[in-house]
Order: C-alpha cells, then structure tokens, then sequence
C-alpha cells in the first residue's frame, strides 16, 4: 500500500528537480553578475529598434550607456545570463519560456509596457492589391506566417491562427491556411521567407513595415480581426542603479512618442 504514495512522491521530486533545472539553454554554471556599470537589455528581435531610439535619447540625457542586445535567443542566451540588467518579451508567452531559462528573473517582476496588433505585411506597392483578410483567401495567395513550432520562442505563435478565427468560422482558418506558403521560426526567418519566396502576404507586426519600407507596405486588419499582444520587461533583482531609472523613461511620453513610430502603444 505504500507504492502509489513512494511513486507520487518520486514524480514530485522528478517535477521540482526539472523545474530547478529550467530549460535546455540554462546553465547552472553560469552566475548571474549584472551589476557591471552598463544596463544590458536582451530579448528577440522586433522592439529592439523602437528600444535603440529610448536608449539613444536616454543616453543623451544622462550620459548613462544603455545596451540593446536582440536576435534568436541561442544567440544571447549566455551572455543574459551572466548580465542580464533587463529582459524583454514580446509576447506573455515568450516572457513565459524566457522564465525558465533565466532563474534570477520571476514572473512576479514581469511588466507590460506597450502593446501593438497584428497586421498584414505586403509587398512594396502591394501589387495583389490586398486590403483586408478576405483578399487572403483566394485563390494563388502567397502567405508567411511565424510559428514557433514547438522549438521556437516567437511571439509570433498561434498569432496567425488567432487572426483566422477570430470570428468563429473554421472555414476562414481552413481557407487561410491552404494559402500558407512558410511556416517560419521566428520573424526574422518570415522575413528572408516572405522575400525570398515571393509571398504576396505576411502575418506580422507593425515594426516590420516600419523598418523595412523598401520591402514591406502594412494592411490593417479591421477591429473584429485585430489580435494584440504586449512586449514586457523584467528586471534583475541585481541590476545596475540605472536600469530602473532607464525603465522609468521607457514608459515616459517622449518615450512613448519614440515607440509609436514603430507601431507600440500605451
């Protein structure tokens, strides 16, 4: 009779050893030193570039050296792990993932700070004409979307699929996803795959258009198709002074002014 209680606390045991552990990028060998006299913030790509326009004029105020550090996470994951001042999400289900690689940072000290809505990427000068989410289900319709794909931490997954139901009709979903053409690990990858394939559509964020108007024109999706999701931050309980003066700012109206420019609100 003691087995199904030795086996339940066994599982346990297993359950809190896996989580100690976190994920397959954290390395329990590397000790979490931030304060180094340089605010270091690290995430995926997409906000770093409204974040460099903060961090410039911020720098310019105080003096103090803000760095950006963006890109797929394998990239960086080391290094924020020994510096990290700040991490950001852009997701709630990317900050989620980040959490259990980096065990200093707990979801009690995450906080949303701007929001922004999926939208349709085209090609410059949107030659298909396309104006709305029905124009994406006819026929010969080129579509990339982001997915993570179980592997991949974007804040691009599910997005797609949310926009296609949002009104409850699987034949919008089915439709859509016969159009799909790239299911790419993170925007980045959509980006070289909406290019390099010659898609007629991307389903992105507003920053993408923004930053790349050579490439890219920006189709809003109507309100009832709108799915929005945050970028936040958290910051290391061993952060530099200046790291919590430079989150301050990030939230402040000229900082907000620099953020909309690429599509994030308040």
């Amino acid at each position: 009779m003691r087995y199904p209680a030795l086996i339940a606390t066994a599982l346990v045991g297993l359950a809190s050893a896996a989580f100690a552990e976190g994920s397959e990028l954290y390395n329990p060998a590397i000790k979490h030193m931030p304060k180094d006299g340089v605010v270091k913030l690290y995430g995926a790509g997409g906000p770093h570039t409204a974040f460099q326009k903060v961090a410039d004029a911020w720098s310019q105020k105080t003096g103090e050296m803000i760095e950006i550090i963006a890109g797929p996470e394998s990239k960086w994951s080391a290094d924020a792990q020994a510096d990290a001042d700040i991490l950001w999400g852009t997701s709630e289900q990317s900050m989620t993932a980040f959490l259990e690689t980096y065990l200093t940072f707990s979801s009690q000290q995450v906080e949303p700070i701007y929001i922004r809505p999926a939208v349709i990427a085209v090609q410059k000068g949107n030659p298909k004409n396309i104006d709305g989410f029905e124009d994406l289900l006819a026929e010969g319709i080129k579509i990339v979307v982001t997915e993570g794909a179980g592997v991949y931490n974007t804040s691009g997954t599910g997005t797609w699929e949310d926009v296609a139901g949002r009104l409850g009709k699987l034949d919008d979903v089915t439709g859509f996803r016969r159009n799909i053409v790239a299911f790419a690990k993170g925007s980045g990858a959509s980006f070289r795959a909406f290019k390099d394939m010659d898609a007629d559509a991307w389903i992105t964020w507003p920053n993408w258009p923004a930053t790349h108007g050579d490439v890219l024109e920006m189709v809003t999706l109507p309100p009832e198709r709108q799915v929005w999701r945050d970028v936040n931050v958290a910051l290391s309980p061993d952060a530099d002074d200046a790291a919590q003066d430079f989150l301050d700012f990030l939230v402040t109206e000229e900082a907000q002014a620099l953020m909309r420019t690429e599509g994030w609100v308040r």
